[in-house]
C-alpha cells in the first residue's frame, strides 16, 4: 500500500468530511454531534491554512484520502499563539496500519517548523485507548482529565488532555515561522 503524506488541498474537503462523519456519528472522539458537510470542512480548512496551521492528508496511490491530521489554535487569546491543538482521523477501513502514527509524526514536525512550542491533544472519551496510546507513543504526556465534560449518545463523557513540548519549549520565545 503506497501512501503519500502531503499538505491538504481544498479539493480534499469532501473526502475529509466523509471520514470525519464516521467519527461524529459513531464515537465520542469528537463532541460534534452533526457531521459538517464538505462546504463547512472547506471553510474550516481555509481558515486554518490561511492562519499558517498545518493540515496533512494521507493519500493512497489511487488518489483516495485514507486519513488526515491538522493543528489549530488551542485557544483564541494571543498568549496561546505558540500552542496548538491537534486532530488525527483515519478512514475506518484503514485503521491499525500505522497511518495515524505517520500523520501525527509529520504533524509534529510541521508544527515545530512553524515555531509552535506546545501541542495539546484534547481526546474525547477517557475510554479512547487508541488515541491515548497513539499520542503517548510519540511522546505526549498526560496533562489532565476533565470529567463528564461532554454529553453525547446519552452519556457523560470525559476529556483527556495530553501535551507535547516542541523545540526549546518554554526556554525561549520563538518567532512563528509559518503564520
Amino acid at each position: 500500500m503506497d501512501i503519500a503524506l502531503r499538505t491538504a488541498k481544498l479539493d480534499d474537503a469532501q473526502a475529509i468530511a466523509r471520514i470525519y462523519a464516521h467519527y461524529v456519528l459513531t464515537s465520542c472522539s469528537t463532541f460534534e454531534e452533526t457531521p459538517p458537510d464538505s462546504g463547512e470542512v472547506r471553510t474550516r480548512m481555509t481558515d486554518l491554512l490561511r492562519g499558517g496551521f498545518p493540515w496533512i492528508v494521507a493519500e493512497l496511490s489511487d488518489g483516495a484520502i485514507a486519513g488526515y491530521a491538522y493543528a489549530g489554535p488551542f485557544k483564541p487569546r494571543s498568549a496561546y499563539r505558540f500552542t496548538v491543538e491537534n486532530s488525527v482521523y483515519v478512514h475506518p477501513e484503514r485503521l491499525r496500519r500505522g497511518l495515524g502514527t505517520a500523520l501525527l509524526r509529520r504533524l509534529i514536525t510541521e508544527c515545530e517548523a512553524c515555531g509552535f512550542r506546545q501541542i495539546v491533544a484534547v481526546i474525547g472519551d477517557s475510554a479512547n485507548g487508541a488515541s491515548r496510546h497513539l499520542h503517548a507513543s510519540l511522546g505526549f504526556s498526560d496533562a489532565g482529565m476533565l470529567r463528564a465534560t461532554g454529553f453525547k449518545f446519552g452519556r457523560w463523557v470525559d476529556v483527556v488532555l495530553m501535551q507535547l513540548s516542541l523545540g526549546e519549549a518554554a526556554a525561549a520565545t520563538p518567532p512563528n515561522q509559518c503564520g
